[in-house]
């Protein structure tokens, strides 16, 4: 419905010209600098319609324009359209960023306006000009907006105690010489508390923050009086271990009430609570938050777990596949939501399955050309007798976090679907034999899953791969293997995925996605070599291969691994799905 748009930008240019602003700049973030926000904070949508995962919009009085990355160009083009709004794409040579789009219209003296509760304070101190906070902006015209949500909160134990995770915060605060850290990541604070809950969908975390010092450490939570027995007893516990848990609202009181020195991370501190605090002169230091290296590095009991959710997943996986093949040859109607709603549940069936991690991407030919492609519910396009599907999901389970893709065959391809298919694959396997010295940052092995591609001119533009957290965000940093000039070391206990892929804008996409696990691979002269480990099991398709396309190392990869996935997972199916499986696995 662009009028819908439409109106509401004719109503923040109203508001602009009485107020006197000259831009405003609206985040698809919330106060967290979330990469998923929750419905109330999903103002990006709520204005423009484009339902993206990374979008930034800006509106001058002439001039809406939204700013998105490779993944969404297709995407955005078609959710803007008669919108008004011009689509800025970013990740491509030729990028104008906001910042430099906003300096070349005003010149660094326009009064630039945004919701400083959802714009992260370092992307705030590059914006040229006046940056005016105006906390909830949209609230005057969003009538029917959500509240802020407060899910049940349960704890978990991944194999570390809350009180080791707060010695290690307050010895970093010894180190830093500094008295207390506020912590503004959501997936940080559910870590160092070891508590999960439902705030965000897919994403098992609570809305809060969370301040430490050496004597005492406060968690910004409550939204409303607590009433479900499981949140009590989660306070009770946490109470136990000297946690204090006050109203969300009461972070505002921050600024005048704390003295000393704060250390904070300004990539996920919003620009409102840092204006305030600069505002109250507390002496900040500035730096990245040391949760987010220690947190992407599972211990025993986490990589334990993520195996057996991916054993579990892998299982799910397969009989989903199986019954996607027979109901195909069978002529059955199905469609790319019907195909979602069969594996979810199927996972559901699963134990320890608390949700998916993601939403499902189920996408049949011209569909799978879009990276994040949202599977209509209600006329959703049906999977025919031939060419290919696309299918990425994943599981949030007890044990761990799972992402998976398999794009397969539904019958006979053409040679270019083939040729695409081996590619991909082929790239994926390259990554996945890697071995490298201690110390390589993902940047430097991205090259290795595009390079067959680049060999035939081809390229995807997403990256190859991220991190996953353990039951918490399916995308998780500060590793990730791209061409962004990431240094973050890969390290044992790592966990990232491996996802080339090829993308043909209206008529098939190509996604091949398994999550390695970073582990040891020996010592000598050279120093330390690292490798991967495959977590998820799930077979390969080979029907799609243009075999004389892989060499020996690579169809040797292949075989090992479709063999390892039948041999852990048949004796757990039903014996007609165990057959299945072990025609799709034999060697090639």
């Amino acid at each position: 419905m662009p009028e819908n748009y439409l109106e509401r930008i004719k109503w923040l240019r109203t508001l602009m010209r009485a107020k006197g602003w000259d831009a405003v700049v609206v985040t698809g973030s919330d106060p967290h600098c979330s990469e998923y926000p929750a419905e109330r904070w999903k103002q990006v949508e709520w204005l423009s319609g484009f339902t993206g995962e990374a979008g930034d919009l800006v509106v001058t009085l002439d001039h809406a324009g939204l700013w998105t990355d490779t993944r969404y160009f297709i995407q955005a083009e078609q959710q803007l359209a008669g919108t008004g709004i011009v689509l800025h794409k970013t990740r491509v040579p030729e990028q104008v960023l906001i910042p430099e789009w906003l300096e070349r219209q005003f010149g660094g003296e326009g009064l630039l306006a945004v919701d400083g509760l959802c714009l992260g304070a370092d992307f705030a101190q590059s914006l040229p000009g006046t940056v005016l906070s105006v906390p909830d902006l949209l609230g005057r015209f969003w009538t029917d907006r959500p509240a802020v949500p407060q899910t049940p909160v349960y704890t978990v134990d991944p194999g570390e105690s809350r009180r080791e995770k707060i010695d290690f915060l307050r010895d970093f605060l010894r180190k830093t010489d500094c008295d207390a850290i506020l912590l503004t990541a959501l997936d940080e604070i559910a870590w160092t508390l070891n508590v999960r809950a439902s705030d965000i969908e897919y994403n098992p975390l609570v809305i809060s923050y969370l301040l430490i010092t050496q004597e005492d450490i406060c968690w910004y939570v409550l939204k409303e009086e607590v009433e479900d027995p499981q949140t009590k007893a989660t306070i009770s516990i946490l109470e136990a271990d000297g946690v204090r848990t006050l109203p969300y609202g009461d972070i505002d009181y921050l600024a005048s009430e704390f003295s000393g020195r704060l250390f904070v991370d300004a990539a996920t501190l919003n620009f409102q609570l840092y204006s305030e605090l600069v505002g109250a002169g507390v002496a900040l230091e500035e730096g990245t938050s040391p949760v987010g290296a220690r947190k992407a590095v599972k211990n025993v009991k986490e990589i334990a777990g993520m195996r057996e959710a991916h054993l579990q997943d892998g299982l799910a996986m397969e009989r989903f596949l199986y019954w996607l093949e027979r109901s195909v040859d069978a002529g059955r109607e199905i469609s790319e939501w019907d195909a979602a709603v069969k594996l979810g549940q199927l996972r559901a069936d699963l134990p320890g399955y608390l949700g998916d991690s993601f939403e499902t991407i189920s996408a049949y030919g011209p569909g799978a050309a879009l990276p994040h492609y949202v599977t209509p519910h209600d006329y959703a396009p049906v999977l025919r007798d031939g060419g290919l599907y696309l299918c990425d999901s994943g599981g949030q389970y007890e044990c761990g976090t799972t992402d998976i893709t398999r794009t397969v065959p539904l019958g006979r391809c053409s040679a270019l679907e083939r040729e695409d298919y081996t590619l991909v694959l082929k790239g994926h396997i390259d990554l996945a034999m890697a071995v490298f010295p201690e110390g390589t940052p993902g940047c430097r092995l991205d090259a290795l899953a595009r390079e067959p591609l680049w060999r035939s001119k081809r390229n995807f533009g997403h990256g190859t791969g991220h991190g996953v957290g353990w039951l918490l965000g399916v995308h998780e940093g500060p590793q990730d293997i791209r061409q962004n000039l990431n240094p973050m070391p890969l390290q044992p206990g790592m966990v990232v995925s491996d996802e080339p892929g090829i993308y043909r804008e209206g008529k098939h996409g190509i996604r091949h996605e398994n999550l390695l696990l970073v582990v040891e691979a020996g010592q000598n002269d050279f120093g330390r070599w690292l490798a991967f480990e495959p977590l998820t099991l799930c077979h390969f398709d080979t029907d799609a291969l243009e075999l004389p396309l892989l060499d020996r190392s690579e169809t040797d990869w292949l075989n090992a691994y479709n063999e390892r996935v039948y041999r852990t997972l048949s004796p757990q199916l039903p014996r007609e799905v165990a057959a299945w499986l072990r025609e799709k696995t034999l060697p090639v």
